[in-house]
């Protein structure tokens, strides 16, 4: 696939929620190891990066997990099943992240070392669904970067919260500090999305 977008705005009114894909498209591990590997500059809380990910091409996997999602067939369908996932423990890579900034120059040593140890006092006191929620948000933003890089790519996606989160983790025996947050379906589109429309920014805004 060949991208036919030059702005990110051409991309953002393009991309549309597809459901039906064409069945049997394969995408190289190398574009999906790609699009992940851009994705992933999206920001996140103290740049933690809580975002884990699994690339499910397997047809057999994508069968079994159509009742834990709902049955909505356009994860048996897609090309390529992505789960986005949220660690919880994301602090624990505190120094892998800080530590890179400082090879990389961007960092003088003794920040990164206040950073390591301000984001591992911070976030391991932080109760359970105040990090699920860092994590979910952090994990929508990445999931919007992917979306767009995959439509520039000119593959379709659709992204799905409506999923038993609890027997997914528990089909792929997830250690307990990820946890699943939304899926994302991708491949090419058996017949175009349809338009949808949107509440004018006039209704939905105040300036103050």
């Amino acid at each position: 696939m060949t991208s036919t977008f030059q702005t990110a705005k051409q991309l953002m009114y393009a991309r549309k929620s597809v459901r039906k894909y064409k069945e049997g498209v394969m995408i190289p591990q190398e574009v999906l190891h790609q699009l992940i590997e851009d994705a992933i500059s999206a920001p996140s809380s103290s740049n933690m990066q809580p975002w884990r990910f699994l690339v499910i091409q397997d047809q057999d996997v994508k069968n079994e997990l159509l009742p834990i999602a709902n049955n909505q067939q356009q994860v048996a369908t897609c090309s390529a099943l992505i789960a986005v996932l949220g660690d919880l423990e994301m602090y624990e890579r505190s120094e892998e992240i800080y530590q890179a900034n400082v090879d990389l120059g961007v960092m003088p040593q003794e920040v990164a070392d206040m950073m390591i140890a301000n984001s591992r006092k911070l976030y391991s006191s932080l109760p359970q669904d105040v990090l699920k929620s860092i994590v979910s948000f952090d994990a929508g933003l990445v999931s919007m970067q992917f979306m767009l890089l995959a439509k520039e790519m000119g593959y379709d996606t659709v992204t799905m919260g409506g999923f038993n989160k609890v027997q997914f983790a528990q089909y792929f025996n997830l250690p307990a500090n990820e946890i699943p947050l939304v899926l994302i379906a991708l491949g090419e589109a058996a017949i175009p999305a349809h338009d949808t429309s949107r509440i004018t920014a006039e209704k939905i805004t105040r300036f103050i």
